[in-house]
């Protein structure tokens, strides 16, 4: 079998890395095409991960729409040469639009509802959506699969990922060190143009430093007084911090459902939600979110001054996502399992 995969956003390169092995034991042929966005690129060279590299993403309404016009192009031709099976990729709006003119089936997974222009640009065209059981947005029904899980379990399930305390030391921090992970966003994605999230970062910062040292990831530009919480070493690694943190809290999504799924308290900030935050908070008391312009960093920082100064959290969060796991699947197995049979079918 012949597979496609479009990795566009850094979350997509380990979302499909265990697929891929997977699919390249089993003699499939893989083509990986790939964003520059972040570091995607970065990336997938240092796990190794042939790749096809189609240009660097845009930001704006105009850049996107340049964006999506000359991608689609570029893949299109891939598609011609490789003449892949199936065709997959998070969101898919690139996929969707070239696996339409190519005439090649496209499985989509996505877990954003308010990604209003790239749903509407994707899902009339793909072939097959998954979503998490959670998600709230509107798919056609004879396209839709929904799967008891998140899409972060494709690469935090306890069978693809063992956290590594040993890890640690490249980001310069002591295996027993406790800390706080934060992530900053750029909101340069089509469903940031209105979002925001922290509003005085470097009041939430000292805030935070009240209670032990605060890393910062940042997708962009930081205050020149934070520089030294900057976060730097291998960028694979990401997710042994995160299980190791006494705390996330951040304007990523996908970040704090990376940490509940890990069983480290999770708050995000933006005012905007998700349909997979919200189950977690719901129905785990795994995250937190607040989305309230005017009041979103002072309670977000309460929460997280409450979590903090308490010496019980680690073990009450390990509890809550063993009673996660045991509703979830491994998300991994299934996109082997669905991409296959949309290639087998093809």
């Amino acid at each position: 079998m012949r597979i496609l995969v479009d990795l566009t956003h850094p979350g997509d390169v380990h979302f499909f890395r265990h697929a891929i092995e997977i699919w390249r034991r089993r003699n499939h042929t893989v083509l990986v095409t790939a964003r520059r966005k972040d570091i995607v690129v970065d990336l997938l060279q240092r796990l190794g991960i042939a790749h096809d590299d189609l240009g660097a993403a845009r930001s704006g309404l105009l850049g996107l729409t340049v964006e999506l016009l000359s991608r689609t192009y570029l893949l299109c031709g891939r598609v011609r040469r490789f003449r892949p099976d199936v065709m997959t990729s998070i969101a898919g709006v690139f996929i969707a639009q070239a696996g339409w003119i190519c005439r090649v089936p496209s499985v989509v997974f996505y877990d954003t509802e308010n990604a209003y222009l790239s749903n509407l640009l994707t899902y009339p065209f793909c072939t097959t959506v998954a979503t998490p059981r959670c998600y709230t947005g509107t798919v056609p029904a004879r396209k839709h699969r929904r799967y008891a899980g998140y899409q972060e379990l494709a690469y935090t399930h306890p069978h693809q990922f063992t956290p590594d305390p040993a890890r640690l030391a490249a980001y310069g921090l002591a295996r027993d060190e406790p800390f706080t992970f934060v992530r900053l966003v750029a909101w340069g994605a089509a469903h940031d143009t209105r979002d925001h999230g922290f509003t005085r970062v470097e009041d939430a910062i000292r805030e935070l430093e009240r209670f032990g040292r605060v890393v910062i990831s940042s997708e962009g530009p930081m205050p020149r007084v934070l520089e030294a919480n900057r976060l730097s070493g291998p960028p694979e690694d990401v997710h042994h911090l995160l299980a190791f943190a006494r705390l996330y809290i951040g304007e990523s999504a996908t970040m704090a459902s990376e940490s509940a799924t890990l069983g480290t308290p999770a708050i995000f900030v933006s005012t905007t939600g998700r349909g997979y935050t919200d189950e977690q908070e719901r129905k785990y008391g795994l995250t937190y979110t607040f989305s309230d312009r005017r009041t979103a960093q002072r309670d977000a920082l309460a929460k997280a001054a409450e979590i903090l100064g308490d010496e019980t959290s680690r073990e009450r969060w390990q509890r809550k996502r063993d009673q996660m796991l045991a509703d979830t699947i491994d998300v991994t197995e299934f996109i082997v399992t669905l991409v296959e049979a949309h290639g087998r079918a093809s």
